[in-house]
């Protein structure tokens, strides 16, 4: 029979979703067994490393939570059949790309590891479980997972373990996710309408319940549950990218974005949140999510909802374009030879994730016009950094290539591929920001780490090659200051 209580919990999948969620849940329910799982040794030492400060996920207060929990009911382990047939309630949190190959590419989420997850459960399960889809899925992937449970099963003689499938989308922001994890706005549940479907979401609302007050706790159909992570993504990037938009008519005009946003969002009806201009959005959900929607509403005949979402994508690559040119315009329209130093390569503050980062695709748009990029990142390593550059080369969204002129006032061409060597050649990674930004002829904010705002900037400003330029890609920097300094700083949707 389907458990409608939960002692032992298991997660397939040790990254930026699985491990924090599951820390969270061990921490806050000593009397169940949390086991998480990965078919990748050197993450899972990472993650049971004494030394908390090699967590391979940096979260601020992750390592608190982990001190607490871990060798106490929160156990790492790359022994996931083990953790599968212990466990009543198995959590899927497995990376969910999208397809750089076949149908669907470039648009549709790849859910090869999910469909292998969902075979090894099959394969090794002699007892009912709950299997939860944590990573984001689209609509009715829940149907798969279970064909492919029940498919399975039916293969193996005597034994005949029935599954129920829930979706349980996580709404972290990185930066927060403890935060988020610890006080959650909602939890949203998601299962089938029979009864072992209605005994499983029992079991995890008992989970979630140890912390989370009821009324956050929301259930639904298990298809409303999918299209929900989706849907909420799209709306949040869809904000960043309006005001992104008009960011671009305030410099035209001499309006100044922050007021603007700022005006606006004092409105009940609109709010705040989400209308801080920048360089453009990044991570592993927004870009991903509005695609899958895209594919879907096409798969689904419905072009023009798929047009509409999809334009949110293409501003967002506007947005990086449009910044990426106003260095080489401001520089004399060539950065050919020339040390620009980027501080920030993540995505966002306070997370080591580069996903879809801003600083990847501006640093190749500048790389095609052979500039010298210089990086520093308090959290991102140089192997990142060379990584993230490699498979930009080998994986670009060539439908998402804006048709607009380039800094010369010719049409765009198809973006050269740079080697590895080649990149090792142009790219160089820092570990202070001084070095970064010695005899620099610009400097370019990607991520608005905090620490950004107290460096020495009369220290950096008299190190930099002259005129010294300052393109504040997130508007955290104090214009004014700087200016009295020497600077010529450009921010964005600054007129």
């Amino acid at each position: 029979m389907i458990p409608n209580k939960v002692t032992n919990i298991a997660c397939i999948g040790a990254g930026y979703v699985g491990g924090p969620t599951m820390a969270v849940i061990a921490q806050k329910c000593p009397h169940i067994k949390v086991t998480v799982v990965d078919i990748n040794p050197e993450r899972i030492a990472d993650w049971n490393d004494t030394d908390l400060s090699k967590l391979p996920v940096y979260e601020p207060g992750l390592d608190q939570v982990v001190a607490e929990a871990r060798d106490r009911n929160l156990f790492f382990s790359t022994d996931v059949e083990s953790a599968i047939r212990e466990a009543q309630m198995i959590f899927i949190s497995v990376n969910t790309p999208t397809k750089t190959y076949g149908v669907g590419k470039g648009m549709a989420a790849d859910l090869k590891y999910v469909e292998l997850c969902a075979r090894q459960i099959a394969e090794v399960a002699t007892e009912d479980k709950i299997v939860v889809e944590k990573s984001t899925l689209p609509v009715r992937t829940a149907q798969a997972i279970r064909t492919i449970l029940d498919s399975s099963t039916d293969a193996m003689p005597g034994v005949s373990p029935r599954f129920s499938v829930l979706s349980n989308p996580e709404f972290l922001a990185e930066g927060t996710a403890v935060k988020d994890l610890h006080n959650p706005d909602r939890v949203l549940i998601g299962g089938e309408e029979d009864e072992d479907g209605q005994r499983a979401m029992e079991a995890l609302v008992e989970v979630y319940a140890n912390w989370v007050p009821r009324e956050r706790i929301l259930t639904t159909r298990i298809w409303s549950s999918e299209l929900s992570k989706l849907t909420a993504n799209a709306f949040l990037a869809q904000r960043i990218s309006s005001i992104n938009a008009l960011s671009a008519l305030c410099e035209k005009t001499g309006a100044d974005v922050d007021e603007v946003a700022h005006a606006i969002g004092t409105d009940t009806r609109i709010g705040p949140k989400f209308l801080k201009a920048s360089v453009g959005f990044g991570g592993s959900c927004f870009q991903k999510d509005i695609l899958n929607l895209v594919y879907l509403c096409r798969h689904f005949n419905l072009p023009e909802v798929a047009d509409y979402w999809e334009q949110v994508v293409k501003l967002n690559d506007y947005q990086k374009h449009r910044f990426t040119k106003q260095i080489i315009d401001t520089l004399f329209n060539t950065v050919s030879g020339k040390k620009i130093a980027f501080l920030g390569w993540a995505f966002k503050k306070d997370t080591n994730d580069t996903r879809e980062s801003a600083a990847i695709y501006v640093a190749d748009e500048l790389l095609q016009d052979h500039a010298e990029i210089h990086v520093y990142d308090p959290k991102v390593p140089a192997v990142r950094i060379y990584a993230d550059l490699e498979y930009l080369q080998a994986h670009r969204r060539p439908q998402f290539v804006i048709a607009t002129p380039t800094i010369r006032g010719m049409q765009s061409d198809a973006p050269a591929t740079l080697s590895s060597q080649e990149i090792r050649q142009l790219v160089h990674v820092h570990k202070t920001p001084y070095a970064a930004t010695e005899k620099a002829h610009a400097i370019a904010v990607l991520t608005e780490w905090n620490e950004f705002r107290t460096y020495d900037w009369q220290k950096i400003y008299d190190a930099m090659r002259k005129p010294a330029f300052v393109f504040d890609g997130r508007n955290i920097l104090d214009r004014e200051e700087l200016k009295k300094i020497g600077f010529e700083i450009k921010g964005i949707g600054k007129g």
